[in-house]
């Protein structure tokens, strides 16, 4: 369940990530008992996906005693990234148990915590980072922004119960988060849904089109308060990359797939109105970025959808970054410019 590959560049592996959970255990069940039955597992290829290696389950060498305290946990579902470090970060959440009443664990009190599972040997030896404080957040997706004068900061979406989502910054590459802030432009669903974020650097059409400078002059240059609204000091950042994220745009059912683009990644208000680029029921989605010069760019969109039910198919499709700046709508007011659906054979 919920598979979640990372491709390490050097050895060209590619590492796909799962859960597997015993027949017939439930997520709900996990969370009121207590009992975990979730394994953190992955298979690797080192020739495109032709042929797999055999499972390795690493649940006891990565989570280990910690995992008394999660009620269950996943990873994704998705992507994971490498950092321009090389470490390899795979999103992760786990439902932590926080009080318990006579040994026996309290489901009010067990709440969903995004973290990250890391590797810096190319996937040799793999570790866990710390969970995100501060908010309910559960499926997450991560992207490494690069900034200007400083390292890269690695940003954190994540699902939530609170009808938009949340984000999280990271200065130590996924170790720790900051605490996470309410994404108000980007709406959730009742119970929410899984959405994708990631990073590109603009080509030089796009930031001349941008009114921005190259990529070797601050560029979006902004303050950003790593340590909370209260911080006595600020960052200044100047960030290169630029985010894109997908997600069902109704805040009231999952319908209506957007694309949504921010150009000044630290700052969660500039998410710009989504483009709409499918309608009707959908759900679950992952963005891919094909960026290699002198190709232009291009960006691919997994997801579910349907017709009647939003887990019919599974389609996938490409889109250059032009199409990003047409028929964009908002998703709070619902005026929405629908465009025809998608065909698929």
């Amino acid at each position: 369940m919920n598979p979640c590959p990372v491709y390490e560049r050097k050895s060209q592996t590619v590492f796909l990530f799962f859960i597997c959970v015993r027949k017939h255990v439930t997520e709900q069940w996990q969370i009121w008992t207590g009992q975990n039955a979730a394994r953190l597992c992955y298979v690797r290829s080192r020739d495109a996906g032709q042929t797999w290696s055999s499972l390795t389950d690493l649940t006891e060498q990565v989570i280990g005693e910690e995992l008394k305290d999660w009620a269950t946990f996943a990873v994704g579902p998705g992507h994971g990234v490498q950092l321009s470090s090389g470490r390899l970060v795979i999103p992760a959440y786990a439902f932590h148990i926080t009080a318990r009443c006579c040994r026996l664990p309290l489901p009010c009190w067990t709440v969903p915590q995004s973290l990250v599972f890391y590797s810096d040997n190319g996937g040799q030896r793999w570790h866990k980072g710390e969970l995100i404080e501060g908010m309910k957040t559960g499926e997450c997706q991560v992207a490494e922004v690069a900034c200007q004068a400083c390292d890269p900061v690695l940003y954190c979406n994540a699902r939530t119960p609170c009808r938009c989502r949340a984000a999280a910054l990271s200065t130590d590459q996924g170790l720790t988060f900051e605490s996470p802030s309410s994404c108000k432009q980007l709406c959730e669903p009742p119970h929410g849904c899984q959405g994708s974020v990631v990073s590109f650097t603009p080509t030089t059409g796009l930031l001349e089109a941008d009114g921005a400078e190259e990529p070797d002059t601050p560029a979006h240059e902004m303050t950003c308060l790593l340590n909370g609204e209260n911080a006595p000091s600020a960052i200044r950042r100047s960030t290169v990359s630029w985010l894109l994220y997908s997600h069902p745009m109704d805040k009231r059912k999952r319908v209506d797939l957007g694309i949504y683009l921010n150009r000044s990644p630290l700052n969660e208000a500039n998410w710009e109105h989504p483009w709409l680029l499918y309608e009707g029921p959908c759900s679950y989605s992952d963005l891919a970025v094909l960026q290699e010069a002198p190709a232009p760019l291009l960006f691919g969109c997994l997801f579910e959808c349907g017709v009647n039910r939003a887990c019919e198919e599974i389609a996938f499709q490409l889109f250059p970054f032009e199409d990003l700046q047409k028929d964009r709508v908002s998703c709070c007011s619902l005026e929405k410019q629908l465009k025809p659906k998608l065909k698929f054979n």
